[in-house]
């Protein structure tokens, strides 16, 4: 006779779950037990309607009597327990009856699937749980929360012997951002395993669920502790051993405990030498010590990695794109532009979605200063084929400044699906600063004032008509906004629209706060980007000083993304002037990147060797005065061999110059 399979489940108000889940084992289990602890939602409806054993169970903060609950009811040989957020994966009806047949297996560990993340940006982790067994009675769950039973009946069945199988697969959709925030699951956790804790302080597999749950409420410090206290003496057999190891050195990384985690991954990398995770944590804590070359080596090292076994619950990407991108963030430390492009291809194409390494890319290429090339750059290495591409793409020039790309991306997302607002927001705004202000205008002005676009729609349409001098338009505009009551700071800056008059300069006497700065930065911004450059010098100078300090390296950052070197100086010198030490290296590079682009080396040493002064530790800054140096002896060699060009001298070092770059090619 064919063994039969109860599924068992508990559940409170997932209505949004449960169809997805009940649906997965339709035509499989000969039941379906379905314990319900309160719901209030379609829950109980959507059971009855799959054909489910419902019953009703008080809730009694303990995860173990409910489950218990359900084995109670169950009259299956074999038992699968699965949650409401949980399905089983399409072909597991063909994994599972084989596994039941099998007369010398007791239960089974299988594979499950962890999705995580948000809508837009989801990954997979993998990992092993105990989930399918024999129905006996005296096998019942054990555990306030985390509850286990697999411990139960080898205390019960010490000739029970369990496997692994990696077909049959269960689907976790629990892990998702939005679905732990609606359910409050890091601080409902953290207070049962409290509870717990206190009831079996010395419970390794409890303090194990503890310092995870204190690592996803980012108390990293307190996770590092009570993690090594689980690993303490712990066998080495222990299923969960890896990821304990793993979240041990995330833990003390996180927390700021570097050399820690680097010893936690060298001794976890001792029992486990093939677990790519330990060799990402390694690189990220060599990476934050300023260790370049070992971090190198240790990203390397997780690439070359074989796949994971799925105790190790491997994060998706460490044997490719996440490692791949920090071999690229390495290579830009040094300026090693070419390494890093290559590598930021590299990990756009083990995942197409991972848009940090977009906006690095883009970034290098420079797409306010030369977007014809960043635009053929980018659409040989990316398929911009789907309206949701065209848009991410939008998105990232127009965070860049790029407007006119953006705009183009804006019109080719717009032919594959219905425009939102915020797309049709940007579009009028990447209009105006292609100076095409009757299309922007017209797009604009279908923002109703019952939207919440409309206020900076209509600021946009003000901007739109100052940028044509329509002073009477400006006013009228002003007014409105006037009237909807915006916050002091927005009003302010609002007002100097109304007071520019092109022929005096304001007196700086305005004083922002964040929110207005970011407004007007952003207007200072669109302005240089349409070479409006006295109309944006007159936003800056209405400010007073000490408004600017925070912000005087992201102006001259601004002028110098447009091609404006020389309207970023007297920025730089201000930084150098009055700020604190790592701003005011920054500042010094800046200024010796404008002075050696200017040809003007022997200031731009000068600005190189302080920057190196206050900040040793920056690569980039050795980089280029190396660069520099190699330059300017280029040079003098030029200038010797022009008045001596027989002097057998200059003729053999310019000599050893060209061996050294082949060698170096």
């Amino acid at each position: 006779m064919a063994e039969k399979i109860s599924i068992c489940m508990i559940v409170k108000n997932e209505g949004s779950n449960l169809s997805r889940c009940l649906k997965s084992v339709s035509g499989i289990a000969n039941e379906i037990i379905v314990v319900d602890t309160g719901s209030t939602d379609s829950t109980c409806e959507i059971a009855h309607q799959y054909g489910a054993i419902l019953h009703h169970f008080p809730w009694n903060d303990n995860f173990s009597d409910a489950r218990n609950a359900s084995l109670e009811l169950a009259q299956g040989d074999w038992i699968l327990f699965l949650d409401a957020d949980e399905e089983l994966a399409p072909d597991s009806r063909e994994i599972l009856l084989p596994l039941i047949e099998n007369k010398n297996v007791e239960g089974y560990f299988v594979k499950i699937l962890n999705h995580l993340g948000k809508e837009g940006w989801i990954e997979t982790v993998p990992d092993l749980v105990f989930r399918l067994f024999r129905n006996k009675k005296e096998y019942r769950f054990r555990g306030a929360i985390h509850e286990q039973i697999a411990e139960v009946i080898l205390e019960k069945n010490s000739k029970a012997r369990f496997q692994v199988t990696e077909g049959l697969i269960i689907i976790h959709h629990g892990y998702l951002d939005e679905v732990i925030e609606e359910k409050d699951k890091k601080h409902r956790n953290l207070n049962m395993i409290e509870k717990e804790l206190a009831l079996t302080p010395h419970n390794r597999l409890l303090q194990y669920h503890y310092g995870v749950e204190l690592f996803r409420a980012k108390r990293f410090a307190e996770a590092a502790s009570v993690l090594i206290q689980s690993a303490t003496d712990i066998d080495p057999n222990t299923i969960y051993l890896p990821k304990l190891l793993r979240y041990i050195v995330m833990a003390q990384q996180s927390s700021g405990q570097l050399q820690e985690a680097l010893n936690s991954a060298e001794l976890g990398l001792k029992l486990f030498p093939n677990y790519a995770d330990l060799y990402y944590y390694t690189g990220l804590s060599l990476m934050d010590l300023n260790r370049y070359s070992q971090a190198r080596n240790a990203f390397l090292q997780a690439l070359s990695r074989p796949e994971q076994p799925p105790q190790y619950a491997s994060f998706g990407g460490i044997r490719g794109f996440r490692s791949y991108y920090y071999l690229a963030q390495i290579a830009e430390s040094f300026l090693d532009e070419e390494e890093a492009l290559k590598y930021y291809v590299y990990s756009l194409r083990d995942n197409a979605h991972f848009t940090h390494a977009l906006e690095s890319l883009v970034g290098i290429l420079k797409p306010t200063k030369e977007p014809a090339y960043t635009m053929e750059s980018l659409e040989k290495v990316c398929d911009f084929c789907t309206p949701e591409a065209n848009r991410l793409m939008a998105d990232i020039y127009y965070r860049h400044g790029a407007y006119a790309l953006a705009l183009h991306y804006f019109d080719q997302a717009e032919a594959g699906f219905p425009v939102s607002p915020d797309i049709k927001l940007r579009k009028g705004i990447c209009l105006i600063q292609e100076r095409r202000f009757f299309e922007a205008l017209r797009l604009l002005e279908e923002f109703n004032p019952g939207s919440s676009e409309y206020p900076i729609a209509t600021v946009n349409k003000l901007v739109c008509f100052w940028l044509q001098d329509k002073s009477t338009k400006v006013r009228t505009l002003w007014k409105e906004l006037h009237a909807l009551g915006l916050a002091p700071d927005t009003e302010n800056v609002i007002a100097l629209f109304l007071a520019y008059s092109g022929k005096t300069a304001p007196s700086p006497q305005m004083l922002l706060g964040t929110e207005g700065m970011l407004l007007l930065l952003d207007i200072v911004q669109r302005l240089v980007a349409m070479q409006e450059i006295k109309r944006a010098m007159y936003f800056l100078r209405a400010l007073q000083p000490e408004c600017l300090t925070e912000y005087n390296l992201k102006i001259a950052q601004i002028f110098v993304n447009y091609s404006e070197e020389d309207r970023a100086l007297p920025f730089l010198q201000t930084v150098i002037e009055k700020s604190q030490s790592h701003q005011s290296a920054e500042a010094h590079f800046q200024l010796a990147e404008i002075y050696s682009h200017l040809g003007r080396l022997t200031e731009a040493e000068q600005h190189y060797k302080h920057a190196l002064q206050l900040d040793p530790d920056t690569p980039r800054f050795y980089v280029r005065l190396i660069n520099l140096y190699t330059t300017w002896r280029q040079n003098i060699l030029q200038e010797a061999l022009a008045k001596y060009p027989e002097n057998y001298v200059f003729q053999k070092l310019a000599e050893e110059v060209s061996s050294s770059h082949e060698r170096t090619d």
